[in-house]
């Protein structure tokens, strides 16, 4: 099993994921390669909290142009982790 500083990379701030936290849901980026299991147990080891729930959804790298040369950016994986009634994450309170 991956370590939880493995699993998971970054919160998502954006004005939809700070409206989820009232229905106490939290957005992370996390490793593609993680799992459902690992990704609960990650957020429970770092934040010290119960998980109810996990979804996850993998998102599609977008193409970026810079001039004439284009690319395109990586695909990436995201979760949605719900808490159970009374647990928070305080990192989370001041946005």
């Amino acid at each position: 099993m991956r370590d939880a500083r493995d699993v998971l990379i970054y919160p998502t701030i954006s004005e939809k994921s700070v409206g989820m936290i009232e229905q106490n849901k939290y957005t992370f980026w996390v490793n593609p390669a993680a799992n459902k299991i690992e990704i609960k147990a990650a957020v429970e080891k770092m934040f010290k909290v119960q998980v109810e729930e996990v979804t996850t959804m993998t998102v599609k790298g977008k193409e970026k142009r810079v001039g004439r040369y284009l690319g395109r950016t990586s695909n990436r994986k995201k979760a949605i982790v719900t808490l159970k009634e009374g647990n928070k994450i305080e990192g989370f309170a001041g946005l």
